[in-house]
């Protein structure tokens, strides 16, 4: 039987990529110059830093730039708070992997109020879809890549 499963990943060499270009940006801009700022990645959290709140906002701009140009969907950045220490700001943001249960269960509800003839089951971190007709399937990938999922989704797996 045909299937595929829904998945929400993000490549973490790209995310590394992409941070180093903001940071080369950053040393690039005028606003930035003789400015304690940094673009720093840490195992799954990017942190911004800067002197005051008007640059870690332009920083953040920088950052989502960096995001488009290698391909990488910005919505995989989930902010964090602000915090204050000394004369930085600092700013977390966390690298949104895998799809949460409450979002894998709106996916699933969403399929199934379709009446598309296929099922749908949550396994982990990923939503699997199996169905007879590989058009049922497809049927599937269009409704998703229309809906308004707060996370991108890729599909994967596609077996015959």
């Amino acid at each position: 039987m045909p299937s595929f499963d829904i998945v929400s990943e993000v490549e973490m060499h790209e995310v590394t990529n992409a941070v180093d270009q903001a940071n080369r940006e950053k040393g690039n801009r005028w606003d930035f110059k003789k400015v304690a700022a940094e673009v720093e990645l840490k195992e799954q959290v990017i942190q911004l830093s800067a002197e005051q709140d008007f640059q870690l906002d332009q920083l953040e701009e920088i950052l989502r730039m960096a995001f488009a140009k290698r391909k990488l969907d910005p919505r995989t950045l989930v902010s964090g708070d602000d915090s204050k220490s000394g004369k930085q700001v600092k700013r977390d943001f966390s690298i949104q992997q895998g799809v949460d249960q409450d979002t894998a269960r709106k996916m699933v509800k969403m399929i199934k109020e379709s009446k598309i003839k296929v099922q749908a089951a949550i396994q982990g971190e990923k939503v699997r879809v199996t169905g007879k007709k590989r058009d049922d399937l497809q049927q599937v990938m269009a409704l998703l890549r229309e809906s308004e999922i707060e996370i991108p989704l890729q599909f994967n797996n596609f077996r015959d």
